[in-house]
């Protein structure tokens, strides 16, 4: 038997908190001349990264951000977003990228919710930022006097700093190159005490209400780089072309994931088909990811006018689960697609849909649907298992049995911020409640079913049906209202809504489409109206199930 000695505890020298930030610094003293980011006209090193990186911690730190603040940003794929991912925790602060889909009043939760120190804007998003910042002030004006926490955040009013792009700066702003003008003659950076720290706060799509605050830990986010670099069998220099929107659980980690790689980032502002086939063919993309809703666009496109790609792209996709004609017509085309699965709360891909080589020889269509399972555990999971909903047992991979995916490892969140209720029914029973509903198959790949909160989820988004319903209710004429998803050729999924007008009251698609537009993100606007009495329970409850089919039936 060892005998664990006190000589034997870990010391400075073999216990080193593990955190993203060092992949920047290996990658820049041993490339520091490789092109790190593309970002339109404009080319950076990774040692220049690094150092623009450094000046804008330095930067922060000179504003008054201490360790533990939270620095927003609201920006699209431009290499100060990417530079953020790392500047941010250099400054021992906690990055908090913001969806740019969301509407204002979203946006001004988000920010008064995470007590933001620092709010980041790119031009692009001048009219969000204004809008928000704008509704936050009220807020904070028609808060009573004794509410302490409030009256500390009308003290912490978010500093604003222009990242540049197109269109004009938020009023009285810093600029963020005069950030980096500034920069020091040497920056330490703020390393992570213990790698349980918080990294990054990210908030879920509100499929439930109000979105929820999801804390990173620093630990998390380097697994998940590793385990990328495993799962997806990556290797060498690859040159990566983030479509990703890294405002979505950081961009799935593939900015510390490429970052350790040394790799060639491509940003993508404006996400098309063109786009990403040009930059194939100009920039030699090896590597992308993107919801089902971008393989959509590639197939449409190569429909109207056919391309031919100069060599192999390895895509890795997630959101709705993609359906196999897509995968099919997709990977005709040259591409070779991974679907993976996982939630903002496990800091995206936690499953992953694996190849065997014994599968080689099937046909496409064969072969896409196989792709077209979630797949089982990531490198970096150490379970992935279906349990019933009520006894919490462990259900069989029959293929059949269906019960809610939990899973257990180390890139799971630590927890819900200012939400303790939430975090612990999400932890309950040991392992992290995903919601989603599944069966496992005997290879031990999963395949989901359906959602238990209902959830829609459109291009990669997700979408509350509570939160539309509540909308809905809120118009004059409408009595009662249900949405549920309906399958789209394009978004994977769009909101259907099923409404029941008031005895004598009258609303058009067009009203309630323009009343929901008030309301909500675009993304969340139902695309479909159905006006009819709907079906309940003897209790007054929406029969959801029955309008779920009644949706299919409607082109």
């Amino acid at each position: 038997m060892i005998d664990e000695a006190p000589y034997l505890q870990p010391r400075a020298a073999n216990h080193v908190p593990l955190t993203p930030i060092s992949f920047l610094y290996r990658t820049a003293d041993l490339y520091p001349d490789r092109v790190a980011i593309i970002d339109e006209e404009r080319r950076f090193t990774w040692l220049e990264v690094r150092r623009r990186c450094e000046a804008l911690a330095a930067g922060l730190i000179r504003l008054g951000v201490k360790p533990g603040d939270v620095v927003s940003v609201l920006a699209p794929n431009t290499a100060e977003m990417f530079e953020a991912h790392f500047a941010v925790a250099m400054a021992g602060a906690v990055l908090n990228t913001i969806n740019i889909r969301l509407d204002a009043e979203t946006v001004a939760y988000i920010l008064e919710h995470a007590e933001t120190r620092v709010l980041m804007v790119d031009r692009q998003l001048t009219p969000l930022a204004e809008e928000a910042l704008a509704r936050l002030d009220r807020l904070r004006q028609s808060a009573p006097l004794a509410e302490v926490a409030l009256a500390r955040l009308n003290r912490l009013k978010p500093l604003v700093i222009d990242l540049g792009g197109p269109g004009q700066a938020v009023a009285g702003c810093i600029r963020h190159a005069d950030l980096l003008h500034s920069e020091a003659a040497a920056f330490a950076p703020l390393l992570p005490a213990d790698e349980w720290q918080t990294l990054c706060l990210n908030y879920t799509s509100g499929t439930s209400g109000r979105p929820k605050g999801v804390l990173y830990h620093h630990r998390g986010a380097y697994l998940m780089a590793l385990g990328t670099v495993a799962g997806w069998g990556l290797s060498g220099h690859p040159t990566y072309l983030y479509t990703v929107p890294m405002f979505h659980c950081n961009g799935w980690g593939h900015a510390w994931t490429m970052t350790a790689l040394a790799a060639t980032i491509v940003c993508c502002r404006q996400i098309s088909a063109q786009a990403i086939v040009g930059a194939i063919e100009t920039f030699g993309v090896t590597h992308f990811g993107g919801a089902p809703v971008v393989l959509g666009m590639l197939v449409e496109a190569a429909e109207a006018e056919p391309f031919t790609l100069p060599h192999a792209v390895r895509v890795m996709t997630a959101g709705a689960p993609p359906p196999a004609a897509i995968l099919e017509k997709v990977e005709a085309l040259g591409f070779d697609v991974m679907q993976v699965y996982g939630l903002t709360e496990t800091y995206g891909h936690v499953v992953q849909s694996i190849w065997d080589q014994a599968w080689d020889g099937v046909d496409f269509t064969s072969r896409a649907m196989i792709k077209a399972r979630q797949g089982v555990r990531f490198p970096t999971t150490e379970s992935a298992e279906i349990w019933d909903a009520q006894s919490g047992t462990r259900l069989p991979q029959d293929g059949s049995a269906m019960g809610e995916i939990v899973l257990r490892g180390n890139t799971i969140m630590k927890g819900y911020h200012k939400d303790e209720a939430a975090t612990e029914a999400a932890f309950a029973g040991g392992a992290f409640h995903t919601g989603d509903v599944a069966v496992q198959h005997p290879d031990g790949f999963l395949e989901i079913k359906d959602r238990i909160k209902d959830i829609i989820i459109s291009g990669g988004e997700n979408i509350s049906s509570i939160e539309v319903e509540s909308v809905l209710y809120r118009h004059p004429a409408v009595s009662a209202a249900a949405v549920v998803a309906k399958h789209d050729a394009k978004w994977g999924e769009t909101p259907c809504a099923f409404v029941e007008l008031k005895p004598g009251a009258n609303a058009t698609t067009d009203e309630l489409n323009q009343f929901c537009r008030q309301h909500l993100p675009g993304f969340k606007v139902p695309k479909h109206y159905i006006f009819e009495t709907l079906p309940k329970t003897s209790t007054g409850k929406i029969e959801k199930y029955k309008l779920r089919e009644r949706a299919k039936a409607f082109p």
